[in-house]
């Protein structure tokens, strides 16, 4: 029987260690116990997920009781501490005594039984406390009650502030939501109601999508490798709003596309769908690494039509003239921070304008492929202003050759989906 605990605390020590991010490392571990218990693998999925989403609070709440603040305990005390708290303020399923005792084995078990007692004083404090916690501000609306409350670092708060002064409420909750994971039907090979009933035998809970005809909306599944049609290329994982985007383009069989950013490929492989086996796509991206997951979709989905390749999307590839370049641009994904909580934690505010200038320097080149009349889909998994619409119009002031067809803004907590950017844009 394994310890599921113990496998969260690897999880947890993975990312504190080596900076992994969260869903690379407990996607590691449930694929190394891909065969144990739906419930183990549901609860290991759970803790982990939920101490990551919640960190600033939990730090918080463990700073309120214990005399030793979290940034000065021990790596794994640190996560030791985190995880009991999160079980005793979040799952209702488990004990407080069962927490603290848990993290007090998991203490002792790797070599800090001396801090044991620490561990053991500061979690049963919390739980005796748990409907007491002071709250950081009397001021709801103040960046320091924000932060802990949505546990998100207090410039993102501010910035959230400014940006959608009436909407960042709904924002920070929406980075809350416990949403079913959006799939496209890969309808050259299965109709999306075929699919559906497919799934539903196995047990899955499906609903059509919000926005997408291909789109289908899955839970209650354990494993997205091992359900039903994945190996058969009948789906891929891509959420409602970068479906969207790539039918804005308007790519129709015998275009010529590129992908100038293209892993993992979900857009690569929408594209190749709308070419219907007519045409060409080149899907390209600067890390090799990555190249192996376009490979690995692209083939699995049956498209023979894409050409993949390592390339700087900042670098002239001479003599390229395509119908269509989707440019879906690196940026600080603050889109998505519902489903890659590490952003939050990891992104700083010098890096947004770094990215604004990478995001320029890869529009400036690639914009150079488009021919007269084709279209350029400029898109981020972001809703920093700076990031999407305004450095559209500054493209457009920059490029006067270019017209704005079409721009949609995604937000979560108010749309059914990611937080996402689109323009379409023509050149004349």
């Amino acid at each position: 029987m394994i310890n599921t605990r113990d496998i969260v605390l690897n999880i947890l020590m993975d990312i504190e260690a080596n900076k992994t991010f969260s869903n690379q490392a407990i996607s590691k571990a449930l694929s190394k116990n891909q065969f144990e218990d739906k419930r183990d693998r549901a609860f290991i999925t759970r803790l982990a997920e939920g101490v990551m989403e919640q960190l600033i609070s939990l730090d918080y709440t463990i700073n309120q009781f214990s005399k030793t603040k979290v940034n000065k305990c021990k790596p794994m005390i640190r996560c030791i501490l985190r995880m009991g708290v999160y079980q005793i303020l979040y799952m209702e399923s488990v004990p407080d005594s069962a927490a603290c005792n848990e993290s007090v084995k998991l203490a002792k078990a790797h070599g800090f039984g001396s801090l044991s007692g620490f561990v053991n004083g500061v979690l049963r404090n919390i739980a005796r406390h748990k409907d007491n916690i002071p709250e950081p501000s009397k001021d709801k609306s103040s960046s320091e009650y924000l932060s802990v409350k949505y546990s998100m670092p207090k410039w993102l708060c501010d910035k959230l502030k400014k940006d959608y002064p009436e909407k960042y409420m709904k924002i920070l909750e929406g980075c809350f939501w416990d949403r079913p994971t959006a799939i496209r039907v890969n309808t050259t090979r299965i109709t999306r109601d075929e699919l559906k009933g497919e799934l539903e035998a196995a047990g899955i809970t499906v609903e059509y999508g919000n926005y997408d005809e291909k789109a289908l909306l899955i839970s209650d599944y354990d494993f997205i490798k091992k359900v039903p049609g994945y190996k058969k290329g009948y789906f891929t994982v891509q959420d409602e709003s970068s479906m969207q985007a790539v039918r804005a383009a308007g790519i129709k069989p015998g275009d010529v596309v590129i992908d100038v950013c293209a892993a993992p490929g979900g857009k690569t492989t929408c594209a190749a769908e709308y070419l219907n086996g007519n045409g060409t796509l080149y899907s390209m991206d600067v890390s090799e690494d990555k190249l192996e997951l376009i490979e690995e979709n692209v083939s699995r989905l049956g498209f023979a039509n894409v050409v993949i390749s390592c390339q700087d999307a900042t670098k002239e590839i001479p003599d390229m003239k395509v119908d269509v370049v989707i440019a879906d641009l690196p940026c600080s994904g603050l889109g998505i921070i519902g489903r890659k909580n590490d952003i939050k934690y990891r992104l700083e505010d010098k890096q947004l304008g770094e990215l604004v200038n990478l995001q320029r320097s890869i529009l400036n080149n690639v914009c150079n492929y488009v021919k007269d009349k084709g279209t350029l889909l400029y898109s981020t998994c972001t809703i920093n202003p700076d990031e999407n619409h305004n450095n559209a119009m500054w493209f457009l002031q920059e490029h006067k050759e270019f017209e704005l067809i079409e721009e949609k803004l995604f937000l979560q907590g108010i749309d059914m989906c990611d937080g996402f950017y689109y323009a379409v844009l023509k050149k004349r």
